[in-house]
C-alpha cells in the first residue's frame, strides 16, 4: 500500500505572556500509515526541534470549537483581528501556549482529510492483512 505525506510548514506564535509572543518556525505533518495521529514539529533556538504527536480528530474538533483535555487543549479564539487556533501543550519539561493561524491549520487538515477520509483510517493500519497472514500459517 502506498503512503500518503502531507506536511505544512508555518510560523506559529509562542504566547508568553497576553502582550507578547514570539514567533515558532513549525512543521505540521501527516502520514497515512499512522493515520489517527497529527505531528508537530516546533524548530526552536536549541540542537535538536521539538515534536508532539496527538489525535488528528482532536485538532481537528478544536479548529471549531474548544476541546482536548490533560496533555493537549486546542480552540479557536480571535486575534488582533485574525482567526486563530491555540494549542496549550503540557510535558514534565513544561508547558506552552501556541498560536497557529486558522487558515493555514484549516487547509492542511483539509488535505489530510482528503488523503485519509474519517472512519477510513483503521483500513490503513493492515490489520486485517496482517490477520489473514497470520491466521494463514
Amino acid at each position: 500500500m502506498q503512503h500518503t505525506v502531507v506536511e505544512r510548514e508555518l510560523e506559529m506564535r509562542l504566547i508568553l505572556s497576553p502582550e507578547r509572543g514570539v514567533p515558532v518556525p513549525a512543521r505540521l505533518g501527516y502520514r497515512s500509515d499512522d493515520p489517527f495521529a497529527v505531528h508537530i514539529t516546533f524548530h526552536i533556538n536549541s540542537a535538536h526541534p521539538v515534536d508532539w504527536t496527538f489525535a488528528r480528530d482532536l485538532l481537528v474538533e478544536g479548529v471549531f470549537r474548544p476541546c482536548g483535555h490533560g496533555d493537549v487543549r486546542v480552540w479557536p479564539t480571535k486575534a488582533d483581528g485574525r482567526s486563530v487556533v491555540l494549542m496549550a501543550l503540557s510535558s514534565p519539561d513544561g508547558d506552552a501556549l501556541l498560536e497557529a493561524p486558522a487558515p493555514q491549520v484549516s487547509a492542511w487538515l483539509e488535505r489530510t482529510l482528503r488523503a485519509v477520509p474519517p472512519g477510513s483510517e483503521g483500513r490503513r493500519l493492515g490489520i486485517d492483512d496482517a490477520l489473514d497472514q497470520l491466521l494463514a500459517r
